[in-house]
């Protein structure tokens, strides 16, 4: 294990010095808006010390005390707590006044960072962008043969978008409080603001009320949060700039309401949380007494929750109990309705007016947009910058998801390429453009434990993070990847365990100490994309089925897979002349053809591992194919044409999943073995 970790190390290596001139300067995630260099640098010693001069409250204090800690662990170093005398100080903050009681939209969170050679001083109208430049700050610290230093530099720095959000669901499965402040400090890191908790559907009902107390004790299966826990972690959060948005799905999506009160339903159940069981749950919007619920319920949540703003959900109303149950019918009929999309609109008018009658603002799923809903209702869009710029043009601020779904398993390229701006939005008036606050990741449960979760969401949210945050012009993939290796140890000093998480796992699956075939086998593979997982079920989905399987523990996205891929398009541009290129290539896959026999024994011995026989004796073959593509084209001989055919029809079998896996070096191999074809430039060297 340690020969290959040490080897796929110097294969980074080899990428990153091979193309240093085009890394950026920095290392930031996100991108200031502008960054000027100076000359020369602040040395980073144990008698580094900090100190507040202007507005600073509590939150001030604990932030700087938070950035002392986490610089601490940067440089290891014991350093003191903030001095009292800010002539004597190495960082000097400065904030012009207090921010809002409650953190709101469209806040300055603009900050002034400037480093000299003797002292650095951070500067901000309030505390926000102290937190966010204190971050920064951590971003520059480098190691170097005289010791810890940040280069001398001039930042001034703003969000592009106000709303940068994560969406966490914690209903399909419940996730502690302890995994939820962690991914808050890594929210923190990349500067996002906006925690959505998509705190109810049909696997449970995952917060107290006492109003309606069988909400949480019926409706949860004993996995909730409890009021003074929430209070807890909004505290937390704001404490880091981040807002904390609840949302309690309804009309559909609402099973968990109707476990613990099935009078609320449009059909009479029963209900359960069995996998398949029952009608597809939702609200009867034609009694007085489901409205008289919601007002009670939402008036208990808007004092729990401080946000200016609820969702509401929305989407996915099925239409399956309306339809059978003929009273709702009549209803639709008597009061002119054309369809169960008018009716969901009347239900989301008188929804609307509770929710604004407890002083706050809905938010709603893009199925909430019609002609009827009020324009102070924020419109979010998973279906694409269609709705998003169709919201904004009529007249509703909005939000894009789309293209942020993490559970989807995209790589980061995917969702770095996705902007709030682009496409319809792109030809927006001015005015209409103002209307789209920003974004959100969604990290939709179906697939989540507290083991994995940060794996899913890691480091491939910070990518998001920066399109919602840095100039629209920032773009270059090769950067971006480049930040979030460095990023990605970074987190893991703020008790992130996307990377620890994974390790974990594969010691239980395997049952042995000795898991280095695993995990080279593991490091080559990823999810399978998209809604596939879901298809692939034999049978319903369902939520209290274990999740110890490779397909749980694989990252979203395989970095050796993606490095692999870089030097098999270095060694193809260089005419395949680049021999640092080919002896790590020839490294790697002598590696992988190998590794089925190491692995082998541990598929028999566990019955976690046996389904991944194929995909192992895959990895193999196709290593073997590349190993013989690398000879023809070392020699400069064209290979066999009818050796390329059975090659290449291994590599097609190899392609399709196996275990809800993908092999995800099938494809830059397959990239060899056509090359091979050709009379290889090498054979001049």
């Amino acid at each position: 294990m340690r020969t290959l970790t040490i080897l796929v190390t110097a294969v980074f290596f080899l990428l990153s010095t091979a193309s240093a001139g085009s890394q950026p300067q920095f290392m930031f995630v996100p991108v200031p808006t502008t960054v000027e260099l100076g000359t020369g640098s602040l040395p980073i010693t144990r008698s580094f010390s900090l100190a507040i001069t202007g507005f600073h409250d509590g939150r001030t204090d604990r932030g700087a005390q938070r950035f002392l800690v986490q610089l601490s662990r940067q440089t290891g170093m014991f350093l003191k707590p903030t001095a009292s005398e800010p002539s004597k100080v190495t960082l000097l903050i400065h904030a012009d006044h207090d921010s809002e009681p409650v953190q709101k939209v469209g806040e300055d969170e603009s900050y002034d960072l400037t480093i000299g050679e003797s002292l650095a001083k951070l500067h901000a109208a309030n505390p926000l962008g102290i937190l966010h430049g204190l971050q920064t700050f951590l971003q520059l610290v480098e190691i170097t043969p005289g010791g810890f230093r940040v280069p001398s530099v001039t930042i001034k720095d703003q969000p592009r978008f106000a709303w940068r959000g994560l969406l966490i669901d914690v209903a399909r499965h419940f996730i502690p409080l302890d995994v939820l402040k962690r991914n808050l400090d890594g929210m923190e890191a990349v500067k996002m603001n906006v925690l959505h908790l998509h705190l109810t559907d049909h696997e449970g009902f995952r917060v107290e009320s006492k109003s309606y107390p069988k909400l949480h004790q019926v409706g949860s299966a004993g996995a909730y949060y409890t009021q003074a826990e929430l209070r807890d972690l909004i505290a937390y959060a704001r404490d880091r700039g981040i807002r904390l948005l609840p949302e309690f799905e309804m009309p559909g999506h609402s099973r968990a309401w109707f476990v613990a009160y099935p009078e609320l339903a449009s059909l009479p159940g029963p209900y359960s949380f069995q996998p398949g069981s029952g009608p597809d749950p939702v609200m009867d919007p034609t009694q007085d007494k489901t409205y008289k619920v919601l007002d009670k319920f939402l008036g208990e949540m808007s004092k729990l929750f401080p946000d200016a703003y609820v969702h509401i959900g929305g989407d996915e109303v099925s239409g399956e109990g309306w339809d059978k149950n003929p009273k709702i019918q009549e209803f639709i009929h008597s009061h002119g309705m054309k369809n169960n999309q008018d009716l969901q609109a009347y239900f989301n008018q008188r929804l609307q007016k509770i929710v604004n009658k407890h002083h706050k603002i809905m938010i709603g799923w893009d199925e909430v947009l019609h002609p009827d809903l009020p324009k102070n209702v924020v419109v979010e869009s998973w279906r694409g910058q269609q709705s998003l710029a169709a919201a904004a043009k009529q007249g509703y601020s909005g939000l894009l998801s789309f293209g942020y779904y993490l559970d989807l398993m995209w790589p980061a390229a995917r969702h770095y390429a996705v902007d709030p701006m682009a496409d319809a939005a792109a030809t927006l008036s001015p005015e209409e453009k103002n209307r789209i606050w920003g974004g959100e990741a969604c990290m939709w449960g179906e697939w989540t434990t507290p083991e994995n979760i940060d794996s899913r969401i890691w480091p491939r949210t910070a990518a998001i993070a920066e399109r919602l945050w840095s100039p629209q012009e920032v773009r270059d993939v090769n950067s971006m990847y480049t930040r979030l290796d460095e990023l990605s140890w970074r987190l893991e000093w703020l008790g992130l365990a996307h990377r620890a998480g994974k390790i974990h796992m594969l010691h239980r699956m395997a049952g042995v100490n000795d898991i280095s075939a695993l995990r080279t086998l593991a490091d080559v593979v990823e999810p399978v994309k998209d809604y596939a997982r879901m298809e692939n079920l034999k049978g319903p989905w369902d939520n209290t089925a274990p999740l110890n399987r490779l397909v749980d523990a694989a990252s979203p996205e395989s970095d050796t897979a993606r490095h692999f891929a870089d030097l098999v398009q270095r060694y193809v541009q260089s005419g395949f002349r680049d021999p640092d290129a080919e002896s790590a290539m020839r490294a790697l896959l002598t590696a992988w053809q190998g590794n089925d026999d190491k692995l082998h024994p541990y598929l028999e011995h566990s019955f976690l591992l046996s389904e991944l026989a194929p995909l192992s004796q895959n990895l193999s073959t196709v290593a073997a194919a590349g190993l013989k593509a690398l000879g023809y084209l070392d020699k400069g001989e064209p290979s066999p044409e009818s050796w390329r055919t059975q090659q290449l029809a291994d590599i097609g079998r190899a392609k399709a999943s196996v275990a809800d896996l993908l092999l995800m070096v099938v494809a830059p191999v397959q990239r060899l073995v056509e090359a091979s074809s050709l009379k290889s430039a090498s054979a001049s060297r």
